[in-house]
């Protein structure tokens, strides 16, 4: 019976007698599960594969460079009987992402990479690791004034539950999405479901959600909302009380009042402070809602898919009346919406009823100034996850050393490269925008889990201080020589990639270097 093949590479005295597997099976302990994978065939997570007996990891370990040549797109094979090619590889150009680097899972192993470099004559080691996430979720930004659904309202994918809506941001609904209850508290279709929809997102491609008493909805990182089937264009650029106030001067002598409708504040110009400024005459409007400040009213609609993100499709109908001593035949009214998309021209008749007339071209003019003024509707993903203690033994004997050096700016972390935010407060809780990071960073374990990529940088001088698994720091070129220090010689890829200009180079000159 042979020996089980472990991703570890440690010595046997590690290893247990009841590590055995079947004649021609390996059992991978790169996650919980621990399947047993015939020759040929690839694990429950589809990224441990059996090869001639060898446990390889699938997918490639990307590489990151400032400079990428036309022709190192390729895959380039690991090979312990094909040498790197010893190409003069500047340090400071090169950085190993998490994405594709295995584990640290049964946890008291070192990190798969741990890189040393050099920065502006500073000696630094960058820890690099693919972690397990239980605790995890994706906090979605939809860019709508759209009403999506109710506050606290379950968001459903396929039927399961995986989510709620959160507080609405400034022209932006919020979605919470997966986290452990969803991943692990509740029946097995809900977890494998959460699970799918957040590789989904992660990785950037298109997911369908309904909410509950709300909309339906198709989101994807870096596009636009789709909401009940309509493609969304436009951000508002701001609540009807700040377009009023933005656009007041323009406005000016081209309307006698100007109403931009709003589910959560209305903006009326003539009683607005800009227009009491602009020395406007009253009209005499009368609006349903409740008045909050002169010109600003809450709740005149309830919340919906039309103007302004309000319910109504005329928008005559949040207005009560007018007061027959103040307004005047022939009077001017322009309705507008907050992104401009829906805006109607009315002028008072002898009855001071508002007829509505074809928009003048100079107000036009001003309407699309507002929508020009709007940002263009995506969705954005951020990943939020909890780097707990399994994960830092892959860095260090001691891993509150780690979660403190991060808090005293240390470290730097990211995650595939991309910035990562540190949470305050104990633990390490990492927020990342996935449209930052490499495509395909995140993976699965049926556990259920996420499997996300995670890199700390520091001086070899602060690893050393916290503990740091100093036997397995190697330099870059012997790390492209060989691979991951665990593989035992089994063939695996890296892939280069091109830094995002965007993003801060890892190994820049953090505080860390201070």
């Amino acid at each position: 019976m042979p020996e089980h093949t472990k991703t570890d590479g440690l010595p046997e005295r590690y290893n247990s007698s009841a590590d055995k597997a079947a004649t021609g099976k390996i059992a991978c302990n790169a996650c919980p599960v621990l399947c047993l994978i015939s020759d040929g065939r690839s694990g429950a997570c589809d990224r441990y594969a059996n090869r001639g007996g060898n446990l390889i990891r699938v997918d490639p370990v990307i590489f990151l460079r400032r400079t990428l040549k036309d022709d190192e797109s390729r895959l380039v094979p690991f090979s312990a009987d094909q040498a790197w090619s010893d190409e003069p590889v500047n340090n400071n150009e090169v950085f190993v992402t998490g994405v594709g680097s295995s584990t640290t899972y049964p946890d008291y192993k070192p990190a798969p990479f741990i890189v040393s470099s050099q920065v502006a004559g500073v000696d630094m080691v960058t820890v690099v690791t693919e972690g397990i996430f239980s605790y995890c979720s994706l906090k979605v930004k939809i860019d709508t004034d759209r009403f999506l659904g109710a506050e606290q309202a379950n968001v459903r994918c396929k039927g399961e539950v995986v989510g709620h809506v959160t507080t609405a941001e400034y022209g932006s609904q919020m979605l919470s999405l997966g986290g452990v209850h969803h991943l692990t508290g509740g029946s097995k279709k809900e977890g494998r479901t959460t699970m799918e929809m957040m590789l989904a997102l992660g990785n950037k491609q298109a997911v369908e959600l309904t909410i509950d008493g709300g909309s339906q909805i198709v989101i994807q990182a870096g596009k636009a909302p789709v909401v009940n089937g309509v493609e969304e264009k436009r951000m508002r650029v701001g609540c009807g009380s700040a377009a009023i106030g933005i656009f007041a001067q323009q406005f000016d002598g081209l309307a006698d009042e100007v109403v931009v409708v709003d589910d959560h504040i209305t903006g009326v110009l003539t009683e607005h402070q800009a227009g009491r400024c602009l020395d406007m005459r009253p009209s005499g409007i009368q609006m349903n809602g409740r008045k909050s400040t002169p010109g600003r009213y809450f709740q005149v609609a309830n919340p919906g898919t039309g103007w302004g993100g309000t319910d109504i499709s005329d928008p005559l109908s949040i207005i009560e009346a007018w007061d027959a001593a103040t307004a005047w035949p022939g009077l001017r009214l322009l309705m507008t919406s907050t992104t401009g998309e829906h805006a109607s021209w009315f002028v008072l008749d002898d009855a001071l009823k508002p007829i509505e007339q074809a928009m003048p071209p100079e107000v036009q003019t001003v309407i699309d100034r507002i929508g020009e003024n709007c940002e263009p509707s995506l969705c954005t993903v951020l990943f939020l996850g909890g780097a707990g203690g399994s994960l830092r033994a892959g860095v260090t004997d001691n891993p509150v050393l780690l979660t403190r050096a991060i808090k005293d700016a240390l470290v730097n972390v990211t995650c595939g490269g991309a910035p990562a935010y540190v949470w305050p407060g104990g633990g390490i809780t990492v927020m990342v925008d996935v449209m930052r990071m490499p495509d395909n960073s995140f993976g699965t374990v049926p556990t259920p889990a996420i499997v996300a990529p995670i890199e700390f940088s520091m001086s070899l001088g602060n690893y050393r201080a916290l503990g740091g698994h100093m036997a397995h720091v190697r330099t870059l070129s012997e790390a492209l020589r060989s691979g991951a220090w665990h593989n035992d010689g089994a063939p695996t890829n890296f892939q280069w990639q091109a830094a995002q200009p965007t993003n801060a180079w890892p190994l820049g000159t953090p505080p860390m270097l201070g």
